[in-house]
């Protein structure tokens, strides 16, 4: 089953006229930023072919929808939780300050917002709902994944070129063998989680 606006329309049927979806990429690696991404599509937006849950599309497919989806949201925004952050305050607390950012920067302010997963960040500006699994349901959360993995991942080539070694481009700071091997023979870099030990390898 591929995501669709069900939750949406629900919603818009309800008088909530802007409905942002929100997904965030990166809580497991052991470098880099939490990324997360907010986006609103109108009430009568055409789908876009191919959107799905980021993870089921492969990184071609996701930097050609990327584009798409940016064009065709009336407003979309992504933030960040750096490294640091998420040693200071912990990766659930830095996913959900992300969140926070991410809604309060939309150009356009939503009515209500569907956030994948369990969480519901405190302090909204707007009614939420926490959807498990949300990239595979709703089409504005599964769009925001999109945009998320490809916002993470072209950051990751960036800091990839400012600390050559670790691979960054490559694994995109998931704690795969290479990575562990780079971390043992050069240590940790500025871009590094220090209260992550370790992480299994992953492509989320």
């Amino acid at each position: 089953m591929k995501p669709d606006f069900s939750r949406e329309r629900e919603l818009w049927a309800e008088g909530a006229r802007f409905v942002a979806g929100v997904d965030e990429v990166g809580r497991g690696p052991l470098a880099g930023p939490v990324c997360v991404a907010a986006l609103i599509f109108a009430a009568d937006a055409w789908p876009i072919k191919g959107v799905d849950d980021s993870k089921k599309l492969d990184p071609a497919r996701r930097e050609a929808l990327a584009p798409l989806i940016l064009e065709s949201a009336l407003a979309v925004c992504i933030a960040f939780a750096p490294p640091e952050e998420i040693d200071r305050v912990n990766i659930r607390q830095a996913t959900l300050l992300a969140m926070t950012r991410a809604l309060a920067g939309l150009a356009v302010r939503p009515d209500f917002a569907l956030i994948d997963g369990r969480d519901i960040p405190p302090g909204l500006a707007c009614p939420a709902r926490a959807v498990v699994r949300g990239d595979a349901l709703s089409l504005s959360i599964a769009a925001a994944s999109i945009v998320a993995k490809v916002a993470r991942d072209q950051m990751m080539a960036r800091l990839d070129a400012h600390y050559p070694g670790y691979g960054f481009t490559s694994h995109a700071g998931y704690g795969t063998l290479a990575h562990r091997q780079a971390l043992t023979a050069l240590g940790p870099c500025p871009a590094h989680r220090l209260t992550f030990k370790s992480a299994p390898a992953a492509t989320r």
